[in-house]
């Protein structure tokens, strides 16, 4: 490991606002952030871009970015230091386990950004039937996932899901820079973004009830 990333671990373990494996979330989420807040994830948030610029654009929301990657995760936690964000907290898992992590009904929304499309293993996709029944574990009834990514085949992939599983399509954007959206989804843009919308990729957003209408 190189110097710079065992330094970037040893304050990502220092900060406040982080949290790994080894920690007692399950259930105490709401005593983490001192209120009862909806709390929000971003998985696979790597920098944590959407879950800063989310927190700065709704301080009386919780946010979590969940990731392995705790040299990523030290970025988005040293910004939320800088800035005094208090309703930020990162937790360094890997998302198979998140409902050792959280508890029933604690989980009020989920965002996906540009996560890897995984294209040899669709049971690996963040929106897969596998893992929306995780994320069913957690989530409140009402709960949404809100999906924003550059790859063609997992938003298709996932607007299959969608199909076979019955659920309900609440917004969805084919281009996300020519089309009418909401304005976090223009001006919040990931790492991973910049590039993409450099090579001139077409960024698409869905938004997508987790369970299915009464």
């Amino acid at each position: 490991m190189s110097k710079g990333k065992q330094q970037k671990f040893s304050e990502f373990d220092a900060f406040e606002n982080t949290l790994d494996f080894n920690a007692n979330t399950l259930g105490h989420w709401h005593e983490i952030f001192g209120n009862n807040n909806p709390i929000v994830l971003e998985l696979a948030c790597g920098k944590g871009d959407y879950t800063i610029g989310l927190a700065r654009r709704n301080p009386d929301v919780n946010y979590v970015g969940v990731d392995i990657k705790g040299n990523r995760l030290w970025r988005g936690a040293k910004t939320a230091v800088e800035d005094g964000l208090k309703n930020v907290r990162f937790l360094r898992i890997q998302i198979d386990f998140i409902e050792k992590h959280f508890a029933p009904d604690e989980v009020s929304e989920i965002w996906i950004t540009f996560p890897d499309p995984q294209p040899a293993k669709a049971r690996k996709r963040l929106t897969s039937s596998r893992f929306l029944n995780e994320y069913r574990k957690i989530c409140i009834k009402s709960a949404a996932v809100n999906l924003k990514t550059d790859s063609d085949l997992f938003f298709e992939s996932t607007l299959e899901t969608i199909a076979e599983e019955g659920l309900t399509i609440l917004e969805k954007v084919n281009n996300v820079y020519t089309e009418a959206c909401a304005p976090e989804l223009k001006e919040i843009q990931t790492f991973y973004e910049n590039i993409w919308l450099k090579e001139g990729r077409t960024i698409k957003y869905v938004k997508f009830s987790l369970n299915r209408p009464d």
